[in-house]
């Protein structure tokens, strides 16, 4: 499960990485942390210290984005990459990645946020904190901190695991499942479902 903090929304605009946490996951559980603030010689705008209190001063003394960014490569190698609103935080690994002439290796691609959308239709928000509302997720740590919301990714990726198994019988929950959940349009989930628990 992978979450990125920013300076914005777009790579594509000039917005970097400040600070990452991927968290590896095997049988639903959390068995290995990798958590930094990262310096890319970026500046912080206002609002983004004030949604998540990451300040100029804790990226200017953080680890640089060449020392991390590598790191974070060989962390994730070729497993799964999990993310809630996975488009933008894969996004970001890849521009990242590419700043410095690096490529992403993860096997699969999984969002929690389209997964939400299409097994539990009809909620008002599938934002990460009012999912976590809906679902009685906890945060342990300060919602917009990498590592909180990854944790919160993490549980509710578990949650729509188990709501898998128990509400539509699939046997084996892995990621190609997940991807391929979230490759199809919304309509067409209930039959795919069908036939996976067939």
């Amino acid at each position: 499960m992978l979450d990125f903090e920013t300076t914005g929304l777009s790579p594509a605009q000039g917005a970097r990485i400040t600070e990452v946490a991927a968290l590896r996951i095997v049988d639903g559980r959390i068995v290995e942390r990798f958590v930094s603030l990262i310096n890319c010689g970026a500046e912080i705008p206002y609002d983004i210290t004030a949604l998540t209190g990451i300040t100029q001063e804790m990226v200017d003394t953080a680890p640089p984005v060449e020392r991390i960014v590598p790191e974070l490569l060989r962390f994730i190698g070729s497993d799964a990459l999990a993310a809630h609103n996975a488009s933008f935080d894969s996004k970001f690994l890849s521009a990242e990645a590419e700043r410095l002439d690096l490529q992403t290796g993860h096997s699969e691609l999984v969002c929690s946020l389209l997964l939400s959308r299409r097994l539990l239709p009809g909620l008002p928000s599938y934002r990460l904190s009012s999912l976590a509302d809906s679902l009685g997720i906890r945060f342990s740590g300060h919602a917009h901190r990498a590592e909180a919301d990854a944790e919160v990714s993490a549980e509710l990726l578990r949650h729509l695991s188990d709501r898998l198994r128990r509400h539509h019988q699939c046997r084996r929950i892995d990621p190609p499942l997940l991807a391929a959940i979230n490759r199809l349009p919304a309509a067409k989930v209930p039959a795919f479902l069908q036939q996976q628990a067939a």
